[in-house]
């Protein structure tokens, strides 16, 4: 085979790999409802495993980055000016290459949807000194901020789980929402 061959097969492998190995991005407002208009995107980098999702709703905003790669997921609550770190529930959360067809498929069922899976989460009162283990992209995210790791709660029935302390929720596009309690101050 010439080197003309191998530079064409090479330049179709290319065209149609470029598709698969690409970022995807997807981007809601959600207009009316209790706290204004909020926005979210979610960016998906599948070369490096990693979904960055911005909520963008005033002084609730928050931004999540889950890193497929080192199995970790960290939340950056502005109003708190905090992290929180938590190992991702594999069996729970949906696998990076369905997240755009699950968001395009619950956007077209609206609330007759399905209901999205939950999780919950027990923040530690004690801070993250190091954060180099949980991944450059956690690292960047969480750089300079109290950091502090979450613990899956056990697995429970929903209606037998109630926490008196605070918690903070995030809702990532109809798909998930996953609950931070705990009796951290977060400053």
């Amino acid at each position: 085979m010439g080197t003309r061959n191998l530079i064409v097969i090479a330049s179709l492998l290319g065209v149609f790999l470029t598709p698969s190995l690409a970022t995807d991005n997807v981007n809601e407002n959600n207009q009316g409802n209790d706290g204004g208009n909020s926005r979210q995107t979610v960016s998906i980098n599948n070369n490096k495993h990693v979904a960055n999702i911005d909520t963008n709703n005033g002084w609730n905003s928050w931004n999540s980055v889950w890193d497929y790669g080192n199995g970790f997921m960290a939340t950056r609550v502005f109003s708190k000016k905090s992290c929180i770190v938590a190992k991702m529930n594999k069996d729970v959360m949906p696998d990076i290459v369905v997240i755009p067809r699950l968001i395009s498929e619950r956007k077209k069922a609206g609330a007759q949807g399905p209901r999205p899976k939950e999780l919950r989460f027990v923040v530690s009162k004690t801070r993250v000194l190091d954060l180099t283990h949980f991944g450059k992209n956690i690292e960047a995210l969480c750089r300079g901020l109290p950091t502090y790791v979450a613990h899956e709660a056990e697995r429970m029935k929903e209606a037998n789980f109630f926490y008196s302390g605070s918690c903070f929720h995030t809702s990532i596009l109809w798909i998930i929402n996953i609950g931070f309690c705990g009796d951290v101050s977060f400053k």
